[in-house]
């Protein structure tokens, strides 16, 4: 009888090694972004829901609206940075922006903010803009274009 037995031999003798490694890390690309999803997610879930956790829907409408419409914004690309991380990683940038707007945004889109408004925008833009310049320092080191 033939011996079918197929013994389990190391690979790196295999002449694809090579493109076997290349190909594994085109199809892995980007996952190294999709770390900070999670953070990211609950920034922007955080920003959606702040105008109701502290209050000031009533008396802050059109900024209520902003945050809303931000932390749903945020939501989403945190959504595709996990989905596909090699096509939002060139978003990052656009993360920072919004990190920087949520910052100013009491005193362009409110009318008088009070501290808790300020602070609130405040932190959450800066975790916003710090994931965001994660994310871009996380890509350029992986090679892809930021």
């Amino acid at each position: 009888m033939a011996d079918v037995s197929h013994s389990r031999s190391d690979l790196s003798g295999h002449p694809d090694v090579p493109e076997m490694r290349e190909r594994y890390a085109r199809m892995l690309g980007g996952r190294d972004v999709a770390r900070l999803d999670g953070p990211m997610f609950l920034v922007g879930l955080f920003c959606a829901l702040s105008p109701w956790i502290l209050h000031f829907t009533a008396n802050q409408p059109a900024l209520a609206a902003h945050n809303l419409i931000m932390g749903a914004a945020i939501v989403v690309m945190a959504v595709g940075f996990t989905l596909n991380p090699g096509r939002m990683s060139l978003l990052t940038r656009a993360l920072c922006a919004m990190g920087v707007w949520l910052i100013i945004a009491p005193w362009i889109v409110g009318t008088n903010p009070d501290a808790g408004i300020i602070w609130t925008n405040a932190v959450a833009g800066g975790i916003t803009c710090l994931l965001g310049l994660l994310c871009a320092a996380v890509a350029m080191r992986s090679g892809r274009k930021v």
